[in-house]
Parts: C-alpha cells; sequence; structure tokens
C-alpha cells in the first residue's frame, strides 16, 4: 500500500480521536463560588447532574424528627374535653398526610424551569391576593380560635397567606430584575413594591395575621436589599416599616398587652391570661435543663401549654431534650439557611439574578420565621403566632415550605447544568 492511500484512513483515524477527545477538551475556567469548584462544563450529561444531596437529608432529617415531636406533644389531646373523640393519632396522621401532599407538590415544583416562574410571577400574586379576599368571606373563610385564615379543602384546611409568603417572594425577585435600571430611584423603583406589600399586609390584618405580615415584608425588604436598592432608601424604608409595625402595637390593647405580658409573664396580671403560654413554655423549657426528661416524658404537653404541637412545639423539644436538643436545632436551621443562601449566590454569580434573588428569599424566609418562633419560645420575643418551619403542625406551612424548598433545588439544578455546559 502507498503513502498516498494510506493517508485518508490516517486521517479519518485521527478524526475519530479527536471526536472521542472532544468532550474533554470543553472544560472552562473553573466556577469558585461558596467554596465549592466545579472544573466541568460539558463531560457530564444533565440527567446525572444529581441534587444537593445535603440539603435533601437535613429537610428529610428535619421532617422525620417533625413527625415524632408532633406526636409526643399531641397524643394527649384525646383527653381534652376541647377537641372531641379523636384518636391519639389525630394530629400525627394529619401531619404525615401534609408531609405527602407536599412532597408531590414539591416534585412538581421542581420540574418548572426557573424562567416559567419568572414569567408568571405577577399572575401567582394576583391568585395570592384573590385567596386572601376569599378568605374574608363569611360561610368562605373557616373561623379558628376567633381568626379568619383558612379556607377549607376538605382533606386539609389552606392558609393562604403561606401562599403569599411565597408569592410575594417571587414577585419581588421578578420586580428587582425588572427594575434593575431604576433601582436608585425611590418612587420609580421602591415605591410600587411598597404599595403591593401594603396591599397584602392589609389583607393579613384583617384576618388577623401579623405574624405573616411580619414574614413577608422582611421577605420583600431582603430581597430589595440583596437586589441593589440604594442604602438611604433601604433604611428609610425599614424605619417606617418599625414606626408602622410600633403603631399597629400601640393602637391595639390586645397587642399592646402581650408586650406587657411578654416584659412579666409571671405575674399575677398575666399568668393566667396573655402571658399564660409563655410561662408555661419558659417552665417546660426549665424541666429540661441539660440533657432533657426524655421523649415522651414533657408534663406541659399535658394540657398545661397550649398549641404545644404548633407554635410551642420548640417548649416541648426543650422539655424531653434539653438545651442540648434546642442547641442540635439551631444549628440545623443555621446550616440550612446559609445552604440555601450560597445555592442563591451561585445563581448570582452566573448571572442568574432573579433565580439568586428566589433562593436566597427563601433563605430569609425560613430564617427569619425559624428565628422568631424560636425566640418566642425561649422568652427572647413577644408571643407571635408563627409556626416552626417544617417542624410544627400545620399543612399549609409543611406544603409551602416544601415547595419552596423544591424551587432553591431547581436552582441549584440549573446552575449545575450551567457550569456543565448545558441550558437551564
Amino acid at each position: 500500500m502507498t503513502a498516498a492511500a494510506a493517508r485518508p484512513g490516517l486521517l479519518a483515524r485521527l478524526r475519530q480521536l479527536a471526536a472521542r477527545r472532544e468532550p474533554d477538551s470543553v472544560d472552562a475556567l473553573p466556577v469558585r463560588v461558596g467554596g465549592t469548584e466545579y472544573r466541568r462544563t460539558a463531560a457530564t450529561p444533565a440527567h446525572v447532574l444529581g441534587f444537593d444531596q445535603a440539603l435533601i437529608w437535613m429537610v428529610a432529617l428535619l421532617l422525620a424528627f417533625s413527625v415524632v415531636m408532633v406526636y409526643s406533644a399531641s397524643i394527649a389531646m384525646p383527653d381534652n374535653p376541647r377537641f372531641g373523640a379523636i384518636k391519639p393519632t389525630h394530629f400525627v396522621v394529619r401531619h404525615l398526610l401534609a408531609i405527602g401532599i407536599g412532597f408531590v407538590a414539591a416534585l412538581l415544583a421542581f420540574q418548572v424551569p426557573m424562567k416559567i416562574w419568572e414569567r408568571r410571577a405577577r399572575w401567582l400574586f394576583l391568585l395570592s391576593l384573590a385567596l386572601l379576599v376569599a378568605v374574608l368571606i363569611p360561610h368562605v373563610g373557616t373561623v379558628v380560635n376567633g381568626a379568619r385564615r383558612w379556607l377549607s379543602l376538605g382533606i386539609m384546611n389552606f392558609q393562604p397567606s403561606e401562599l403569599a409568603k411565597f408569592a410575594v417572594l417571587i414577585y419581588a425577585a421578578d420586580y428587582m430584575v425588572r427594575k434593575m435600571e431604576v433601582k436608585e430611584r425611590f418612587f420609580r423603583a421602591v415605591l410600587p413594591m411598597g404599595l403591593a406589600v401594603a396591599i397584602v399586609g392589609g389583607l393579613l390584618l384583617a384576618e388577623p395575621d401579623m405574624g405573616a405580615f411580619m414574614v413577608i415584608a422582611v421577605i420583600a425588604m431582603g430581597i430589595l436589599f440583596l437586589g441593589g436598592v440604594n442604602a438611604r432608601m433601604f433604611f428609610v424604608i425599614a424605619a417606617v416599616l418599625v414606626l408602622a409595625f410600633a403603631a399597629m402595637v400601640w393602637l391595639s390593647p390586645w397587642r399592646r398587652e402581650r408586650i406587657f405580658a411578654y416584659l412579666d409573664p409571671f405575674s399575677e396580671a398575666h399568668a393566667l391570661g396573655k402571658g399564660y403560654q409563655l410561662s408555661h413554655a419558659l417552665i417546660a423549657i426549665g424541666r429540661g435543663e441539660i440533657f432533657g426528661v426524655g421523649l415522651g416524658g414533657s408534663v406541659e404537653k399535658l394540657h398545661w401549654l397550649p398549641e404545644a404541637h404548633t407554635d410551642f412545639l420548640l417548649a416541648v423539644i426543650g422539655e424531653e431534650f434539653g438545651l442540648v436538643g434546642v442547641l442540635v436545632l439551631i444549628l440545623a436551621f443555621l446550616w440550612l439557611t446559609r445552604r440555601i443562601m450560597q445555592i442563591g449566590r451561585q445563581a448570582i454569580a452566573l448571572d442568574r439574578v432573579f433565580s439568586g434573588l428566589v433562593a436566597q428569599g427563601v433563605a430569609m424566609w425560613i430564617g427569619f420565621q425559624a428565628f422568631i418562633n424560636m425566640g418566642v419560645n425561649l422568652g427572647a420575643l413577644p408571643t407571635k403566632g408563627l409556626t416552626l418551619p417544617l417542624m410544627s403542625f400545620g399543612g399549609s406551612a409543611i406544603l409551602m415550605n416544601l415547595v419552596a424548598l423544591a424551587v432553591v433545588l431547581r436552582v441549584d439544578y440549573e446552575n449545575k447544568l450551567l457550569m456543565r455546559g448545558g441550558r437551564p
């Protein structure tokens, strides 16, 4: 065989070798965000990118612990005439049902690309407003303990304020992306968002649900700040919000009474009134000491501490697992909040501002609400009806927490896909 005849075969062989090596040659510059280095951009197919397994395991552990503690805190409820003839497993079964529904909703939410969430942000916000209005209509909204906050869906009662937290979060992130060019101008950049939050706040205060309004205000403020709003404008808005909440407390006798009870919960005037829950929460945590009295050994849950399975679940944890259990739970929420923040920072570093703001908004939501609930249980903050995320009994809260975390996982998935050369 001549050299001329062998040359085409040799060239074909070289082309085959080059084609095989092509995926390895597409290594882009390493992207280092939050201590994580991604060296490859196209070598791994999208279907094997995987999820943030540490985040998923932390959420799964918190949910599993929540099932144990909700059962422990509610097992004595059948002895209370207020609840009628119910089984000891009444609340834990409903808690498991809420987790199951939330898991299905989270799977569906994960399938939605972030671009779709961005396009539908305003419609989601309008839907939340419509539900907040619907809950105030007589014979439509369900009244529990004097508050009209729920819509009956048969298998569960849905609380529109939980959807409003998620909707405001998505809407605020989309709003900041749209207003990037004018974020230095107060009236064009900040005032419309302020009006939107004020409308939601007015509807929530009519229920009344000041706790949800506080969380929504913090989410919106945090996204405005992270979105790059002028610092002076940010502090002006923060001051206005603080003054507004102070005025709400001062002008409402029962809210004012809560503040006085918080300052001295064991006084004769408050121990059997507005300070009753707080005083018994403190007694429960005091009984737990360092290592607790053991799982199931709580005395305060035996009809002394109201709402032990919802707002004051941490007090039961403190009594049964002591200071060690409370500290472990605090560290778990700190880690969870930091991890979600890192995912948001990664997205922003990849020029995906909307996705980054959404993830950081979820971190602020879970972190701030956990901070308030823990502060109330430990006597560091006035009593406020906010559940502990992923832990307390409450179908709507569990459902929306899981949907929000699924969206965070979607942000993380799209981050990894983009860094490996794919297209979100």
